[in-house]
């Protein structure tokens, strides 16, 4: 369009060199939206100001796909914009320009999947960010691009929750163009640290390392290397062979990650025999090590779905497990107790059942455990440690591990619907645990407790009443008929939360019979074989399982979700109880049977799903809620109470200090004293009598006296100066039908 012979409106023009742009126009030239189009395909659409590319526009490169959206100022990229490197758009960057460079705050994405947060300058990093490789993260101070200044570098390994690799190697400390230089402090991730001064990535100069078995060595590093000083004057640092282990034998047989931290026990041994002990303990583990990791591996597994690496670290609560099934507690000695034995952190609860076990520390654990349990059975003391140790294995761990035993891991597939509801119970059993006296000084509770928080929370019935609640407690006890010792025996979480899920089967009996009913026919007829058990007299079994645990590919299930409850599964496994025909079957009639077999696997699920959720959620839960709430208002009440009585107390001591007061003033009657206005002096029998009188109020600053003087009331207030002063002079102000004396 023209006007007055001007481009003027939308218009296309094309210029002599191929330049087309294609929007609108004012007084001959391209102002406002429009579109340029370059000769080689490139092309910009937004906005323009005098013919230059100005304000929020999109402009695309055909040469190599980058494609630019974002504002513009007299034709750079200037302000927020975005750019893609490539056509995937899986290279690009996010924010500030500045004069067509990257300058300011922006994201940068980069092919290989690596992303920089952070401050820019000039097309580099530089200031404040935040750089994520893969498998490193580094967030710090950067200076042309490379890591300078103070930052944190962090390799990480990319492990499940649970995994023995759960931490990961970290760096904080100075950079200097990319490379750690000067102060810092390096976590590695098996537990070792290192504090001090770096040169060129190697640690180098005075500092500190901490081993992960806790020995500390303080001195010199040169180019990575431990120093240990010479022995002779004028003589440079040698190198510090190995690690710093226990003893050099120790580390020589077990290697280099496996530190044993038995001070405890070798504290108990000749301090010349440390050495042979410890090399003599190092050759059973060498010659158990397949089997010890074999059980580490399997018990670590316990709960827990798939894994990637296969690598989850053991708890506490699955060490407890792996105790009881070897039948540890069958000699004189409780869980609580062996928490004791091998606590290495008092800062920490050495009882949470969440706590981290490293193989190491297992080996710790089955050492000092042996020790405790055989050292008087042995006839020589002669590599005491060693032989306990053996005969521990022998006797306990091999003929009796991976046999899971109880309510809680006894059902692999049944265990990760019980977890769900762990960390709740947690707390319950911390509410309900007693402050140990010192030294121990810690919170723990015993089988008498758990029989009053079940009376307290009114849990008992016909059904779950107290003889089948002490027939669960008792289901793994080595003397069950002993109930007065059992009942004294501390409990650990384990002990606890598996007393619950055995109660959630009898207290939720009569729902899951009418849930039972709607399994399978097959699951039925399975049945007809199994003896039959009253439902009144039946006790719940902890099952067990022989076998490694399969891990489950079902998801836990979530606590909110509504169900009933039905009978924990029957002692026997159902599907070996079916008739078996003594001819060959067809492959549809075995492909029948996989099929119930299946659907009544699935079934048992759900009904026990169900089952602990009605006890949880209906029953364990709502109760302890109501007795806290119960609990706070009596004890809000009481404290009302008490505040109450010493407020009648004090009122009643007021009065008892008036009644004082009056026998005072009878006395003082006796002198018949004649009020006198102004000043005057007090008799001293009068004085002594105040004085009494003071005395008897103790601490208190008023005296109140009531005083007859010619029939006259007078309100007496005397001072602390009382003491101090053999005479006083009172002034007399009459007020109403009373004077009023003070310290004149």
């Amino acid at each position: 369009m023209f006007s007055r012979g001007l481009m003027d409106g939308a218009g296309v023009f094309i210029r002599a060199d191929g330049l087309k742009y294609e929007g609108e126009f004012v007084c001959n030239k391209p102002m406002g939206q429009g579109t340029y189009t370059w000769p080689d395909g490139s092309s910009y659409m937004g906005e323009v100001y005098d013919g230059v590319r100005h304000g929020t526009g999109t402009y695309k490169c055909a040469k190599n796909g980058v494609v630019y959206k974002g504002q513009w100022d007299q034709g750079k990229r200037h302000g927020k914009g975005r750019v893609y490197y490539n056509q995937d758009k899986t290279s690009w960057y996010k924010g500030d320009w500045v004069t067509n460079n990257i300058e300011g705050w922006g994201v940068r994405r980069y092919p290989s999947g690596n992303v920089y947060s952070g401050e820019w300058k000039n097309n580099r990093k530089h200031g404040e960010g935040t750089m994520r490789w893969r498998t490193q993260q580094y967030v710090g101070k950067w200076v042309d691009g490379v890591q300078h200044g103070q930052g944190t570098h962090v390799w990480i390994l990319r492990r499940a929750a649970g995994s023995q690799y759960s931490q990961s190697n970290q760096y904080t400390g100075d950079f200097v163009q990319g490379q750690r230089h000067g102060q810092g402090t390096f976590h590695y991730a098996g537990g070792a640290i290192y504090e001090g001064e770096w040169k060129n990535n190697k640690k180098h100069g005075k500092s500190k390392f901490t081993f992960k078995d806790g020995h500390i060595f303080e001195g010199e590093f040169v180019d990575d290397q431990m120093m240990t000083p010479s022995l002779h004057r004028n003589r440079v640092l040698t190198p510090l062979r190995g690690a710093f282990p226990l003893s050099d034998s120790d580390t020589a047989i077990l290697g280099p990650n496996v530190a044993l931290n038995i001070e405890c026990l070798l504290d108990k041994i000749p301090e010349r025999k440390h050495d042979t002990e410890l090399k003599q303990v190092g050759y059973v583990v060498l010659r158990q090590d397949t089997e010890l990791r074999s059980i580490y591996s399997f018990y670590s597994r316990l709960s827990h779905g798939h894994s990637p690496d296969n690598t989850f670290m053991l708890s506490r609560l699955q060490l407890w497990r792996l105790l009881k099934d070897c039948n540890i507690h069958h000699h004189d000695i409780t869980l609580i107790q062996i928490d004791h034995l091998i606590k290495e952190d008092a800062t920490t609860d050495i009882h949470s059942p969440f706590t981290p076990m490293l193989f190491c520390r297992l080996l710790c654990c089955l050492v000092i455990v042996a020790y405790h349990i055989y050292n008087k059975d042995m006839v020589s003391q002669r590599n005491l440690l060693a032989s306990c140790l053996s005969k521990l294995m022998t006797d306990n761990i091999l003929p009796n591990v991976k046999n899971v035993k109880g309510f809680l891991f006894g059902q692999p597939d049944l265990s990760l619907v019980a977890v769900n509801y762990m960390k709740r119970c947690w707390e319950v059993y911390q509410a309900y645990c007693r402050v140990n006296a010192a030294p121990r000084n810690d919170r723990t509770m015993t089988y008498r407790h758990l029989l009053w928080m079940f009376k307290d929370l009114h849990l008992l019935d016909n059904k779950l009443t107290t003889v089948r609640l002490l027939e669960i407690i008792t289901a793994e006890s080595p003397e069950p008929k002993n109930l007065s010792s059992c009942l004294e025996q501390e409990i650990t979480f384990l002990e606890f939360f598996e007393v619950l899920l055995g109660c959630a089967e009898v207290k939720c009996q009569q729902v899951s019979e009418g849930l039972e009913e709607s399994l399978p026919r097959s699951n039925t007829e399975a049945r007809k074989g199994l003896p039959e058990v009253e439902a009144s007299h039946s006790v719940p079994v902890p099952p067990s399982s022989s076998t490694t645990p399969e891990i489950s590919s079902l998801k836990p299930v979530e606590i909110e979700k509504p169900s009933d409850t039905v009978e924990l599964l029957l002692a026997q496994d159902l599907g070996g109880q079916q008739d078996v025909s003594e001819g060959p079957q067809s492959a549809e009639h075995t492909q029948g049977h996989r099929g119930r077999g299946k659907a009544m696997q699935t079934s048992r699920m759900e009904l026990w799903t169900q089952t602990i959720h009605q006890f949880f959620n209906h029953f364990f839960f709502p109760a302890f809620e109501h007795h806290q709430l119960v609990t706070r208002n009596v004890n809000e009440h009481k404290l009302c109470l008490d505040k109450a009585k010493q407020t009648a107390r004090g009122r009643l001591s007021i009065r008892r200090l008036m009644n004082d007061q009056m026998c005072t003033a009878e006395k003082l009657d006796e002198h018949r004293m004649k009020p006198t206005v102004g000043p005057s002096t007090v008799h001293p029998q009068v004085l002594r009598a105040l004085k009494q009188s003071v005395i008897k109020a103790s601490s208190a600053l008023l005296i109140h006296a009531w005083m007859q003087v010619k029939s006259t009331n007078i309100f007496l207030v005397v001072k602390r100066s009382l003491f101090k002063c053999c005479k006083i002079k009172l002034c007399f102000i009459k007020r109403n039908n009373f004077i009023c004396l003070t310290e004149g």
